[in-house]
């Protein structure tokens, strides 16, 4: 979905990759951000936490007549049907972030 954006572009690209990972493991409650997690990606969790609210208002609040092309390729059941997740609330995203 940040491949369409012009605003991730900035982005470092391990640290967009990290942050969409924190994001995946809240959305699932897989746990949080581990040290292991923290020492391979050079990231401390509060370092991702602004890009992730910005990725999961992303997801939330996305335009549906424009650019439609990835949504509708991760909308297959080949890919899982990724793009037919539901975001997280952002109250409660903030509420979980602030506990990592």
């Amino acid at each position: 979905m940040t491949l369409q954006e012009y605003d991730y572009a900035r982005e470092s690209p391990s640290k967009l990759a990290a942050s969409c990972l924190l994001l995946a493991l809240t959305m699932k409650n897989l746990g949080g951000w581990t040290p292991t997690l923290e020492y391979y990606s050079g990231y401390r969790s509060q370092d991702l936490h602004p890009l992730v609210k910005r990725l999961n208002f992303l997801l939330t609040y996305q335009p549906h007549d424009k650019l439609k092309a990835v949504r509708t390729k991760y909308s297959h059941r080949v890919f899982f049907e990724v793009a037919k997740v539901t975001p997280m609330d952002m109250l409660k995203l903030e509420e979980i972030l602030k506990s990592c």
